[in-house]
C-alpha cells in the first residue's frame, strides 16, 4: 500500500492524504521508520559516562489551547512570542527559566492558520492564508491592540494546501512571503470565477512602502523561509511532484526552481521569471538545469529519509558560540522524523553550495519553526497538524541547550578541485593510522518530472584515492576520482574517535556538489 502525505509532509507517494485509509498512513510512516531507524543506529553516541554536549527539555503548556507553534519571534526584552496554527499568538514570559513553570499570555486571536512570526521595528508580523498582518501593544497591556494589513495581493481559492509563509525582513527592510502551490482542483466556493490563484508556488517581496511583488517562481510548499550570517533569503520546500527530495534555495530574483503550477503567472507582464517553456520530464535534474531557460538548482538537497522526509523552518546560528561550534551556520526543521538538520553552506563561482548533516532526532513531535533565544539556546516549536510524524505528542514546544561540552562531529565539508576538507569539531585520535577506506563516497541526483517523489539515481562510487590530515588533528584532505557537478555526495565515515576519547556523534554528511572548484 502507498499513501501521499499532503503539502508540507511527504513520503513517497500518489495519494490524497485526505482520501487515504487510515492504515494506509501507518504503514507509511512504519516503512519510513525502517529507513530511518538504520541510519540512527549507525550513528555514534556520546559516551554513557559523559554529559551529553546537547540536551533538551520540553516547556510545559497552557491547557486552554491546543499549543501547535507554527511561528517563533524573540523579543527584545528576551521573551519569545508564539503563533499558533489554530489562529492565536501567546507570549511566553519567562523562555530561560525552568521550562516546567513557563508561563504564557495571550497576545492576539482571531487570525486564520498564521505560518510564521517575526518582530520588526516595534511590532510581530505573521502571515495568515490572505495576508500579511502587524500587531501591536500600543497602550502596554499585553495584548495586541491593532490588527493592520501589512502586505496582501496573492490569490485564495479555498483549497486547503493554499498555505501562506512567514514573513521575514531582509536587511534592507524588504518583507518576503512565499506561497504554496494550490495542489489539486481549486475550492468552488461562493464567488468562485474559475482559473489558478495568483502566485502560488511564487515567493513575493515588497519593500518599505511599496505593494508586494512577485520575485521568483517554481515552488511547491516552501514553508521555510530565512536569512543566512550573510543575509541572502533561502527557503525550504517538500518533495512531491517536481520534486525528488526536499530541498533548501537561495531565492533570487528572476529564478524558476522547477514546479510547473507557477507558470501561468509567469506570463503575466509583472513577472519577473520568464516562461520556461514546454518542461522536459523524466531526465535528471541536472539535465534539466541545462535545459530549462532560467532554472536554478537547490544549494542543497536533503536525501530522502536519509535527513528527513519534510523540511521546515530555517533558523541561522549567529549566537556568538552560544549553542556550540557551528556558528553562522543553518538549522532546519523536519516534519515527518520530528527532527533538526544541520547544513554548512559556501560560495563557488559566485553560487551557494554546501553540506548537510544530521543535528538532533526523536522530538517529541513534528518540527515546524525554531529560533535562538537570548542565552543561546534554540526554542522548537512543534506540531503534526493531525498528520503523521515520528515523535510522542501530536503538538509540543522545546528548548534545546547547548551544555557546554564540545561534541565529536564533522564540523563542515568543503569542496575542493581534486574532492574534499573535512574539518572535525575536535582533533583525531592517531591521526597516522587513518586510511582513505575509512572515507567512502557515492554520487547520485534524483529524476524530474511530474511523478510525485524520486528515487536516488545514476549512482555511482566515488574514488578517495588519498588522505591528508593536519598537523592540529582536525582537518582531512580527501583527493578523490570520479566527481560530477550537480549531483549529491554522500559521505560515511568508519569508525572515527577523537582525541579526547569520543566517538562520532553521527557518521554521515551529503554534500551538494553543483559546481567543482577551479584548481588554486
Amino acid at each position: 500500500m502507498s499513501f501521499t502525505f499532503p503539502a508540507w509532509f511527504a513520503p513517497h507517494s500518489r495519494q490524497s492524504a485526505c482520501d487515504g485509509p487510515k492504515g494506509a498512513r501507518v504503514l507509511s510512516l512504519a516503512a519510513a521508520f525502517l529507513l530511518w531507524a538504520p541510519l540512527q543506529a549507525s550513528a555514534g553516541a556520546d559516551s554513557s559516562e559523559r554529559p551529553p554536549a546537547y540536551e533538551r527539555v520540553p516547556y510545559s503548556l497552557p491547557t486552554e489551547s491546543k499549543f501547535e507553534v507554527s511561528g517563533i519571534a524573540v523579543l527584545p526584552d528576551g521573551r519569545a512570542a508564539l503563533t499558533l496554527r489554530k489562529g492565536e499568538v501567546w507570549i511566553l514570559e519567562n523562555p530561560l527559566e525552568d521550562p516546567a513553570k513557563a508561563r504564557y499570555r495571550l497576545f492576539a486571536s482571531g487570525l486564520h492558520e498564521p505560518l510564521g512570526l517575526t518582530w520588526h521595528e516595534g511590532a510581530l508580523y505573521t502571515t495568515q492564508r490572505s495576508e500579511v498582518t502587524r500587531m501591536e501593544d500600543r497602550d502596554g497591556d499585553g495584548v495586541a491592540d491593532t490588527y493592520e494589513t501589512a502586505a496582501k495581493g496573492w490569490g485564495l481559492s479555498g483549497n486547503y494546501h493554499e498555505y501562506a509563509y512567514g514573513p521575514i525582513f531582509d536587511r534592507a527592510g524588504n518583507l518576503w512571503v512565499t506561497l504554496n502551490v494550490t495542489i489539486g482542483n481549486p475550492a468552488k466556493l461562493a464567488g468562485h470565477r474559475g482559473g489558478a490563484p495568483l502566485w502560488r508556488g511564487w515567493a513575493m517581496r515588497q519593500a518599505p512602502g511599496g505593494d508586494l511583488l512577485p520575485v521568483a517562481a517554481g515552488f511547491r510548499s516552501p514553508f521555510g523561509l530565512g536569512l543566512n550570517a550573510e543575509g541572502d533569503v533561502f527557503a525550504t520546500d517538500q518533495q512531491g511532484n517536481w520534486w525528488g527530495t526536499c530541498p533548501l534555495i537561495h531565492v533570487r530574483p528572476g529564478r524558476f526552481y522547477g514546479h510547473a503550477d507557477s507558470i501561468p503567472d509567469t506570463r503575466r507582464p509583472e513577472s519577473p521569471v520568464k516562461d520556461p517553456g514546454t518542461l522536459p520530464t523524466g531526465v535528471t535534474v541536472v539535465e534539466a538545469a541545462a535545459r530549462i531557460p532560467g532554472f536554478a538548482l537547490p544549494a542543497v538537497w536533503f536525501p530522502y529519509v536519509k535527513m528527513g522526509q519534510s523540511t521546515t523552518g530555517i533558523v541561522c546560528n549567529q549566537t556568538g558560540g552560544g549553542f556550540g561550534p557551528f556558528e553562522r551556520q543553518l538549522f532546519i526543521g523536519d516534519f515527518t522524523l520530528a527532527q533538526v538538520n544541520r547544513v554548512f553552506l559556501e560560495k563557488v563561482d559566485g553560487e551557494y553550495q554546501g553540506a548537510c548533516f544530521p543535528f538532533m532526532d526523536q522530538l517529541q513531535s513534528a518540527v515546524l519553526q525554531m529560533a535562538f533565544l537570548k542565552d543561546g539556546s534554540m526554542i522548537v516549536g512543534e506540531s503534526n497538524r493531525g498528520w503523521n510524524s515520528l515523535g510522542s505528542r501530536s503538538f509540543g514546544l522545546e528548548r534545546i541547550r547547548w551544555t557546554g561540552r564540545m561534541p565529536f562531529e564533522l564540523q563542515t565539508m568543503e569542496a575542493r578541485s581534486d574532492g574534499f576538507r573535512l574539518t572535525f569539531t575536535e582533533p583525531l585520535a592517531s591521526p597516522k593510522s587513518l586510511t582513505p577506506a575509512q572515507f567512502t563516497l557515492t554520487s547520485y541526483t534524483y529524476l524530474y518530472h511530474v511523478t510525485y517523489g524520486s528515487p536516488e539515481t545514476a549512482t555511482q562510487p566515488v574514488g578517495v584515492e588519498k588522505i591528508q590530515v593536519s598537523a592540529d588533528g582536525r582537518t582531512v584532505d580527501l583527493t578523490c576520482s570520479g566527481l560530477r557537478a550537480g549531483f549529491v555526495h554522500q559521505l560515511m565515515l568508519g569508525p572515527l574517535q577523537s582525541a579526547s576519547g569520543q566517538a562520532l556523534r553521527y557518521d554521515r554528511a551529503y554534500y551538494t556538489l553543483n559546481r567543482i572548484p577551479a584548481a588554486p
